[in-house]
């Protein structure tokens, strides 16, 4: 088992570029200390649903296969990061390396705070596990970085496809101005221009407190197909909400776009205003398999009613990816033996079959094209098409 010495994570804490050239010490931990794993999610702030789904996601996968592997119990330590300030993840992913020894890091939901505590991973040569954030270079920023949860090109790219081959010919698109966003931007105007298509403009929403309606009412004027929106989970709602205030719907204009803006946690808060519009996604709640129907049901139990969604699967995937490499290393914790572990590995997810690329340490999976519809007196993503085995294309 190996950890670097106090002192050198001491000197990590403090940035010492001494510490960073002499390198990071082993430690012999005793086999009874339990393997420990560094949660850091938005569980307060504009975007603590994803920390929500993720955590519970967690708790699941342990009430599910057990808290130990090898004999050995899996501690996770959850840490609040807001989900705004990187400066905060940065310092979370540092205390938990020096102070709590941690083998893994894991969680990030947002890019901005993955590109935070990316060098920590590397110094520390700790395995970090991104189970929410979206950014298709994140796993360049570290040699440690495995990703369990999605990239956005590899959502947007079919999306765009599937727009083309059904007569949607002019579209706007809509996305918040950061990382993310700006992938999925580049991704759907070069994908659907390619394709034939047209897009008349692209409009980027400040990401933090954002107001939808005076961009909604410019859609509207221009009298587009479509709008493509990108937005990370959570501000999906008033995006709808102002859709139809301002008639885009009854004008004929359509909603198409990732899964995100129709988060399967909030859309039974949406009424009606989603009905009928088609997105792309790795996910649903609604997906047909036998794992994802129990997944649902013990998902909801243990949440008090929460519907998983696309970002919960990221973390139990993600916690699937730390016990099974675990399994193979026997328990070994060096950094570099436990990534080896994780590339190239392949499972039956409750989302379909999933793998990691062993190039790039990205997730491979299906894409689904999905219509929101009323099943059982509940709105629903229901899947229609999918695109398998799906690689991240990149945000070319």
């Amino acid at each position: 088992m190996n950890k670097p010495f106090n002192i050198h994570r001491r000197l990590l804490v403090a940035g010492g570029a001494a510490a960073v050239a002499a390198g990071l010490m082993p430690r012999f931990a005793l086999a009874a200390d339990p393997f420990r794993v560094g949660l850091i999610l938005p569980m307060s702030g504009p975007f603590a649903s994803t920390g929500r789904q993720i955590d519970t996601a967690v708790r699941l996968y342990q009430q599910k296969y057990g808290d130990s592997v090898l004999g050995r119990k899996v501690e996770i330590l959850l840490k609040d990061d807001g989900g705004l300030q990187p400066d905060v993840t940065k310092r979370l992913a540092q205390e938990l390396v020096v102070n709590s020894h941690v083998n893994f890091l894991a969680g990030f939901g947002l890019t901005p705070l993955a590109f935070a505590a990316a060098p920590i991973a590397t110094q520390a040569k700790v395995p970090m596990i991104v189970m929410a954030a979206a950014t298709s270079i994140i796993p360049q920023r570290s040699p440690y970085i495995v990703r369990s949860g999605f990239t956005v090109p590899q959502i947007t790219a079919p999306m765009a496809e599937w727009a083309v081959k059904n007569k949607i010919k002019t579209v706007i698109t809509m996305v918040s101005d950061y990382a993310p966003g700006i992938d999925s931007e580049k991704v759907f105007v070069k994908r659907f221009t390619e394709s034939g298509g047209k897009v008349l403009e692209s409009l980027r929403v400040p990401l933090q407190n954002p107001d939808f309606s005076p961009f909604i009412q410019r859609v509207k004027d221009s009298k587009p197909d479509a709008l493509f929106v990108f937005v990370p989970s959570g501000p999906g709602t008033a995006v709808m909400k102002q859709f139809v205030e301002r008639g885009l719907a009854a004008a004929g204009i359509k909603l198409i776009g990732t899964g995100d803006v129709l988060d399967d946690d909030l859309l039974p808060s949406m009424g009606m205003a989603p009905l009928g519009v088609v997105t792309s996604h790795h996910y649903s709640a609604a997906h047909p398999s036998p794992e994802n129907k129990a997944y649902v049901e013990e998902f909801m139990k243990l949440s008090k009613g929460m519907r998983p969604n696309f970002h919960s699967v990221g973390g139990y995937d993600g916690m699937h990816l730390i016990y099974e490499a675990l399994k193979k290393t026997n328990g070994n914790t060096d950094g570099d033996a436990l990534v080896a572990a994780m590339k190239g590995m392949s499972w039956m997810s409750v989302r379909g079959p999933v793998s990691i690329d062993p190039a790039t340490r990205d997730i491979i999976q299906n894409v689904y094209i999905r219509r929101a519809e009323m099943v059982n007196g509940a709105m629903y993503n229901v899947e229609f098409d999918k695109v398998e085995n799906y690689k991240d294309p990149g945000s070319s």
